[in-house]
């Protein structure tokens, strides 16, 4: 199994959660400048261009990283990544998983375009993201992890997206229940493994 990925981005949460079930696989850097690996054009693994993606051992190819999360915990049901399919409560956690993919990645990704100005990305934080880690932070508050008491595949996809706003220059220092989130994620041992690998600093700072 292969995971194609590129530091910094959100592969971060498909590798945490791969860890946490003990898979073998091993890591393939891509240049998301060139779209391009050691193995050649990266285009031909995923011509949407984009990371992560996840070669599995009889060749097939799962793009998405919600879906990758939804693939890893339900071939490792054991790992409990996810609830079972089927069950309410595996419904909340894709609205969970799709909440952190599309108003929280789609929307700190704005904050990395190239294609709009400094004053409108500080509008769009202000406007925008702001009411999404409000809304994480409340959550948060009466739980230690997404889906409740326990780490889930949700887990990992959120502390990743929430690695970034430090990056673009949006503090959310002020969040108390989501910094107590980061903290306590990174005591995890598939979390530090996964930063190390990366070559990523070791704790995360607001």
């Amino acid at each position: 199994m292969k995971l194609y990925f590129t530091p910094g981005s959100c592969g971060l949460a498909a590798q945490i959660s791969l860890r946490e079930v003990g898979a073998s696989f091993d890591l393939v850097k891509v240049d998301f400048g060139t779209k391009h690996t050691v193995e050649g054009d990266y285009m031909q693994v995923n011509p949407k261009g984009f990371i992560p993606s996840l070669k599995l051992g009889g060749g097939e190819i799962i793009t998405e990283n919600a879906v990758i999360l939804q693939w890893i915990a339900d071939a490792h049901p054991g790992a409990k990544l996810l609830p079972p399919a089927g069950t309410m409560e595996r419904y909340r956690a894709l609205e969970w998983l799709n909440y952190v993919a599309t108003d929280l990645h789609k929307g700190m990704a704005v904050m990395f375009s190239g294609f709009i100005d400094g004053a409108s990305k500080v509008r769009f934080a202000e406007g925008n993201l702001a009411a999404r880690f409000e809304y994480v932070d409340a959550h948060l508050a009466l739980n230690d992890y997404v889906l409740g008491d326990t780490f889930s595949a949700v887990d990992g996809y959120l502390y990743n997206v929430l690695r970034w706003p430090v990056r673009v220059n949006v503090d959310i220092s002020d969040y108390t229940a989501i910094q107590a989130f980061m903290r306590r994620m990174e005591e995890r041992p598939s979390v530090i493994a996964a930063l190390e690998s990366e070559g990523a600093a070791a704790k995360y700072q607001p």
